[in-house]
């Protein structure tokens, strides 16, 4: 019924990759554990597909050179590899075993993501690399934190704030998009501040079915242009 298929050591705690099988529908789940916390699961990956779908929707260029903060399972850099504008996209991942998971075959994407050419896994910081960039992208996907006032690790919480931001909207090409996956509601709070930093901001609700509740749940994407 589980099977735990990696665990390894990591500066913020053991991580683990895993594949539950759930009888009350029938499928086998992949999950990314942090200790006992929830990261990541391929029962629900609407909200990581349409961070890629909605943030390049605001993308009005060829050749896109995308970078995604958070690699997961995979899906939000593979969505944003199904836009055939998308020349290249680059994977900021905190975590090295998550990494060699893809690397290995072990999620239900990593051999494709690592089979394409135009997809490269980097070993780093996203926060610090957004801090100190090293280039221009056309769109930053983020999908880290659980929301921007929910954090992963408490250091996060400072990229949030406007001088922050300001560093982010620098880090990307002219006219760039920035989009930001979050587990709660839009946050007005958080708008104002995108807001005193970008020319265009919204937050879009996503609804998902939810097959464990029978139900429907939601997320949100915030998007932030100029």
């Amino acid at each position: 019924m589980l099977e735990e298929l990696d665990y390894q050591p990591t500066p913020i705690g053991p991580v683990s990759l895993r594949r539950r099988w759930i009888p009350a529908i029938e499928t086998d789940v992949f999950e990314v554990m942090l200790g006992d916390e929830h990261l990541m699961s391929s029962l629900f990956t609407v909200g990581e597909t349409r961070l890629a779908e909605l943030g390049l929707e605001w993308a009005d260029r060829a050749a896109l050179k995308v970078l995604v903060g958070g690699l997961g399972l995979g899906y939000t850099a593979h969505a944003a590899l199904a836009d055939a504008r998308v020349a290249s996209v680059e994977v900021a991942e905190y975590l090295a075993p998550v990494i060699d998971w893809h690397q290995r075959g072990l999620t239900p994407l990593g051999a494709a993501l690592s089979a394409d050419p135009r997809c490269t896994f980097r070993h780093i910081d996203f926060f610090a690399l957004i801090a100190a960039p090293d280039q221009r992208w056309d769109a930053i996907l983020l999908d880290i934190d659980h929301a921007p006032d929910r954090w992963l690790a408490p250091a996060h919480a400072d990229f949030y704030g406007e001088a922050a931001l300001a560093r982010l909207r620098d880090a990307l090409a002219p006219g760039g998009v920035f989009a930001l996956w979050s587990d709660d509601g839009p946050d007005p709070a958080f708008l104002a501040r995108l807001s005193a930093v970008f020319a265009t901001v919204d937050a879009v609700e996503v609804p998902f079915p939810n097959p464990m509740t029978g139900g429907t749940s939601r997320c949100t994407i915030y998007r932030a242009k100029g």
